[in-house]
């Protein structure tokens, strides 16, 4: 299996801030890595745009303070 995309993918999370999104494109749609960036404060909105292109957009959620 490789590893390379998913690295890419978390290495670009990281510079993600609160309120700001990532749009990944993907032949297939990433359930698991919903379930990952969901732990790390993150929505998505799926789109299937073709049989083999899907474009998620994941938003890191902001931040509550008290």
């Amino acid at each position: 299996m490789k590893k390379e995309p998913f690295d890419k993918i978390m290495g670009a999370v990281k510079e993600v801030n609160d309120g700001e999104s990532l749009i990944l494109h993907a032949p297939f749609n990433p359930v698991p890595l919903h379930a990952i960036l969901r732990r790390k404060g993150f929505d998505q909105v799926v789109e299937k745009v073709e049989s083999k292109h899907w474009k998620v957009t994941y938003t890191r959620k902001v931040a509550v303070t008290k």
